[in-house]
């Protein structure tokens, strides 16, 4: 019987045919197969056997080809609308839009705006000398006229004139107050960067005629340009640099002398009177200004003495 143990047999007995143990004993179900997209197997694939990592230089190829994709389209990149690469162009690498720069302007330019005439009689105290007429100045047909320049109101300051003048009375200057206007330059232009240096040195020899024809006692310069190219002109081509100085120069530079004849008109350097100008401070202008315009009241005092007139009260009854 299966389960006793049979003499003389040599296997040891068990309990298989008493207790039936086999029967109990979990018999799990065949495994079915699941059906899986081939994306998901690859993803599994990946998770469960990871591949080794790439070598360096694989490393660093996949770092620069990331780096190309983040990098910005280039100008030729047809994505890029032409209005933000002008856009990107106008700025600077801080950041700033730049200005464009204001350069040479041909006379044709404004050739439709009229030039202003001089303001001129023989024998004047001072002839101020400017750049050339701006643009308000030559709409109006008066110098200095544009409301930011301070011409008018530092001759006043400065005891010039005895009391404020204003642009529409620069023809009446001559007769009240011995004072005239002219121009290195005559043609009207936005500001002195539009004007070329040929032109400023041509203004020169006719400055010399004026000032040999009306022989004014003083040829007040109004700006630091102007000497500039007066120097220029009379030093074969050499800056003046460091000779330069506001205020009065030396008796070597009076313009318009004849020899043997007349001694010349005086020369005084002023600062310039353009609100552009920024270069010097209000005070230093009106320092500047200042050393003129006693030397014109001393001159306009002994004048009215010998006259017997007094130019001062005069000018002051005038409305």
């Amino acid at each position: 019987m299966e389960g006793q143990e049979v003499p003389g047999s040599s296997e040891p007995a068990t309990f298989k045919g008493r207790l039936q143990l086999d029967s109990f004993k979990y018999n799990a179900p065949e495994p079915q197969l699941l059906r899986r997209s081939p994306r998901h197997s690859a993803s599994s694939s990946a998770v469960a056997t990871p591949s080794p990592g790439p070598s360096p230089s694989r490393r660093a190829r996949s770092t620069s080809s990331r780096k190309r994709s983040r990098s910005p389209p280039s100008q030729d990149s047809p994505s890029r609308s032409p209005s933000k690469e002008a856009r990107s162009r106008s700025r600077s690498a801080s950041g700033k839009r730049k200005r464009p720069s204001a350069g040479y302007a041909p006379p044709s330019t404004y050739a439709h705006l009229p030039h202003l005439p001089d303001a001129i009689l023989p024998n004047l105290i001072v002839l101020f000398v400017g750049l050339n007429p701006g643009i308000q100045t030559a709409r109006t047909g008066h110098a200095y006229a544009h409301p930011s320049n301070l011409f008018w109101k530092l001759l006043f300051s400065s005891g010039i004139t005895p009391r404020p003048c204003r642009a529409e009375e620069d023809r009446e200057m001559p007769a009240l107050y011995a004072l005239g206007n002219t121009n290195i330059v005559s043609r009207p232009s936005r500001n002195g960067s539009e004007l070329s240096k040929q032109e400023m040195d041509e203004g020169v020899a006719l400055l010399e005629e004026k000032a040999r024809k009306w022989r004014p006692e003083c040829m007040c310069i109004v700006g630091k340009s102007i000497w500039e190219s007066i120097w220029r002109v009379r030093h074969g081509g050499k800056a003046v640099g460091k000779a330069f100085k506001y205020g009065w120069q030396d008796e070597s530079e009076n313009m318009g002398v004849i020899e043997g004849e007349w001694a010349g008109a005086k020369v005084f350097v002023a600062s310039s009177t353009s609100g552009l100008a920024a270069t010097l401070s209000p005070a230093e202008k009106q320092r500047i200004w200042n050393e003129l315009g006693s030397w014109v009241k001393t001159r306009r005092a002994e004048r009215d003495s010998e006259a017997g007139t007094d130019t001062a009260a005069m000018g002051l009854a005038l409305p």
